[in-house]
């Protein structure tokens, strides 16, 4: 007859039975057990002070104006965005970096407007520093919200002329220093520009203002909620001719070095998430802090799906963060920063 000692009682479930593996010494679920065990032994952190906050900026006053393709994005005029900025900064928010809207009378060929002392930027700048000295404000430096042609270096016969483009980015970068910047920022990809900027702002007495180089910057599908916030598309052609090929990551390495000779402080790879192997190919290169930008096509996703349910945006967001921090980030720019500073 059969031994049914051990048999489950019927429409119960069957007992298991405590085994111990012979020879099992290494068990790494150990180091999971509970949410105090896997912060001791967690390995990448995100921290607020790892955030960088990007703005749009418009000219008028008390204006808060939705960006339909970056839910929860705004652009803000100068006085509005101080007082965003001062929220952001008692969150622990340590830096933004600032993105100018013009309108289309003020728009040119060689981008005149970018080195008006009293331009949106530059009253931007200057009324954030005397609200907020210790906040850091890091300033855009390419052609693009400032050209009727949409491109980030001036066009002649459909062709972006580099050298010619290097001195009005250099002017542009001393007339942001002259407004307060802490740091320019170079996002045009055109030839020489970190070393010629390096140059123009030392001659001009501002040593001290850091240059936040964008190195390896692809010639993404993610950026257009952006261009739709600034109104920056190309009016024709494209950015392939100087921004980077994404199928390449040995040219990042080669861009980083190239910026690092010329002055660079900081070395930035644009976009983060479909980029995080260059990310961290780039920081076993160098030895300056690297910067990831997590773009605004980066952002519209997440938040696209979660507002079908389809994510969790919290839980999202803070995974895609520490992904990019994992993969060898410094510092992040990002659209959700001031909502994730409040939840660190």
């Amino acid at each position: 007859m059969a031994n049914k000692e051990n048999e489950p009682a019927r429409g119960g479930e069957p007992e298991l039975e405590s085994l111990e593996v012979p020879g099992l010494l290494s068990r790494p679920r150990r180091n999971r057990k509970s949410e105090a065990v896997r912060s001791l032994v967690r390995e990448t952190h995100l921290r607020r002070d790892h955030l960088i906050w990007p703005l749009f900026v418009v000219d008028g006053s008390s204006q808060k104006i939705p960006i339909d393709s970056m839910p929860d994005c705004f652009r803000y005029s100068p006085d509005v965005l101080v007082d965003e900025a001062k929220e952001a900064f008692k969150r622990g928010i340590p830096a933004v970096a600032l993105f100018p809207a013009l309108d289309d009378s003020l728009k040119d060929k060689v981008g005149t407007e970018s080195t008006n002392p009293d331009g949106l930027l530059q009253r931007t700048v200057r009324a954030l520093k005397d609200a907020l000295p210790e906040l850091a404000v890091i300033t855009d430096v390419a052609l693009d919200p400032y050209s009727s042609d949409g491109h980030d270096g001036i066009v002649h016969d459909g062709e972006i002329l580099n050298d010619e483009t290097l001195e009005v980015l250099a002017a542009m970068s001393v007339s942001q220093a002259e407004a307060g910047a802490d740091f320019v920022a170079p996002s045009d990809m055109m030839d020489g520009r970190v070393g010629r900027i390096r140059e123009a702002l030392d001659d001009c007495g501002f040593s001290n203002v850091s240059i936040l180089s964008y190195s390896a910057k692809y010639a993404s599908a993610f950026y257009g909620p952006f261009r739709d916030a600034l109104d920056s598309k190309p009016r024709s052609g494209d950015k392939k001719t100087y921004q980077m090929d994404p199928a390449n990551c040995e040219e990042a390495v080669r861009e980083v070095f190239l910026d690092e000779e010329e002055g660079a402080d900081i070395v930035m790879v644009k976009p983060a998430l479909a980029y995080l192997d260059v990310i961290a190919r780039v920081k076993a290169e160098t030895m300056l802090p690297v910067a990831a930008y997590n773009v605004s096509g980066e952002y519209a996703m997440l938040k696209a799906a979660a507002r079908l349910g389809w994510l969790d945006e919290e839980s999202a967001v803070m995974e895609t963060l520490v992904a990019i921090r994992r993969a060898g980030a410094d510092m992040i720019l990002s659209y959700f920063a001031r909502d994730v500073a409040e939840r660190l």
